[in-house]
């Protein structure tokens, strides 16, 4: 009996049932922890292909930046002074940091010698986290670009220059900053 049930069953009834609750699961917008994850994978798996570290650490700040800006419009009503800004650097710290360990390459020694003998502030030697230094300077590329957008859309009487500049200009910035370090360091 139970298997002219389940004969009955049209293909299409069958398919139906698991793409609706797909469908209708709501829309998730979270900077969770799964994508830090995943961000993580993916840079420790460009590190392992022989990319840079610094050039990896670039493309990891300026995701933590942008999922930062896209999630402050999320929240409409202002609750904080520069709420904006600090959904932004939150997102920024609670993506690098944790995925920093996996990214880290050889730290960049500076040698300060300006005023005092060795040992006082401003005479040393100061290791710098490249890394962290990279993944600032990605989160900085995203953050000028709309401005770079706006300056080049105003030379042309307020019109966009091309579809989807800004997204263009923000990965070309990125792509030609990536290959400059990639090939420098």
């Amino acid at each position: 009996m139970a298997a002219k049930k389940i004969r009955s069953l049209s293909l299409s009834k069958v398919l139906f049932f698991p793409l609706s609750l797909l469908l209708s699961l709501p829309v998730v917008k979270a900077h969770c922890p799964l994508c830090t994850a995943g961000a993580a994978v993916a840079a420790g798996g460009a590190v392992y292909l022989g990319v840079n570290p610094v050039v990896v650490s670039l493309f990891v700040g300026a995701f933590a930046v942008s999922t930062g800006w896209w999630a402050s419009t999320w929240i409409k009503k202002r609750y904080v002074p520069f709420q904006k800004t600090i959904i932004v650097v939150l997102s920024f710290l609670l993506t690098v940091l944790p995925i920093l360990p996996v990214i880290s390459g050889q730290p960049y020694p500076l040698y300060l010698s300006l005023v005092g003998e060795y040992g006082s502030w401003l005479h040393r030697i100061y290791l710098i986290n490249t890394s962290l230094l990279g993944s600032i300077f990605g989160g900085l590329i995203v953050s000028s670009t709309p401005w770079l957008s706006r300056k080049i859309s105003s030379l042309r009487a307020g019109g966009k220059v091309f579809p989807f500049q800004g997204v263009i200009l923000t990965l070309f910035l990125l792509i030609v900053a990536g290959t400059l370090m990639q090939v420098i360091l």
